[in-house]
């Protein structure tokens, strides 16, 4: 049995807006195995859901998230007419809920002072079935969550291929890679995202890696089960 879990890059993007309650709550009722999402904090230190450190792209208002509160971030929407997600929200679906989580500290760009703190503190106010997956492109970040809560899971993300992976690894102290591209030997330590083509997931899953980031958890789901039986 492929033991390659899905994550719902963004919640499900395909059918819904990214990061919105709306795809986080069919992804979960639809049996996905994890959830990926981003944080950023608010002027008020809130940790809110979005991809991009300015909301223009995703919402109908335009500035950086860090230059408004919640209550003013709120007035703004995503394509579905909803707000943008505090974590807390995303919090209340998945607690005491058979799924994965993994955060992305989006502090690669602006890195949120006590962003990692605010986060973790949270996170662990909930009950949650499987260590939190925490991931960054900001090592700083990693190191920073790791010294707050070494007993959950942390990752650093690349778009390029990591020199000597298992080396790497040991040297930041990461449970694994969540890479753009596929690398040799590491299948069980290495994650690849965005994977939406039919010929990369079946790809992928023969490999046997350890997790895939998608934008339809549904096709992945298909073509998994199509491999296994």
């Amino acid at each position: 049995m492929l033991k390659t879990l899905i994550f719902g890059h963004r919640g499900f993007p395909a059918e819904y807006p990214e990061n919105s309650i709306q795809g986080f709550r069919y992804a979960i009722n639809h049996h996905i195995d994890g959830i990926e999402f981003d944080v950023h904090l608010t002027k008020d230190n809130v940790p809110v859901i979005i991809h991009d450190e300015k909301i223009n792209r995703t919402t109908d208002g335009r500035g950086f998230v860090k230059d408004y509160t919640l209550d003013e971030l709120r007035q703004f929407s995503l394509d579905n007419y909803e707000p943008i997600p505090t974590l807390s929200e995303l919090l209340d679906l998945v607690e005491n809920k058979d799924i994965y989580l993994n955060l992305e500290f989006k502090t690669n760009k602006i890195h949120y002072r006590g962003i990692e703190n605010i986060v973790i503190k949270m996170m662990n106010e909930y009950h949650l079935c499987h260590p939190v997956i925490y991931s960054s492109f900001n090592m700083d970040s990693i190191k920073i969550a790791q010294k707050i809560d070494s007993n959950q899971k942390y990752c650093f993300l690349s778009v390029r291929k990591i020199k000597n992976p298992q080396m790497f690894m040991q040297k930041y102290h990461l449970d694994a890679l969540h890479l753009k591209f596929f690398q040799e030997n590491i299948e069980n330590q290495e994650s690849i995202f965005t994977v939406n083509h039919r010929l990369r997931l079946r790809f992928l899953f023969n490999k046997k890696i350890k997790g895939i980031f998608t934008n339809d958890f549904e096709r992945a789901n298909k073509i998994k089960n199509e491999i296994q039986s």
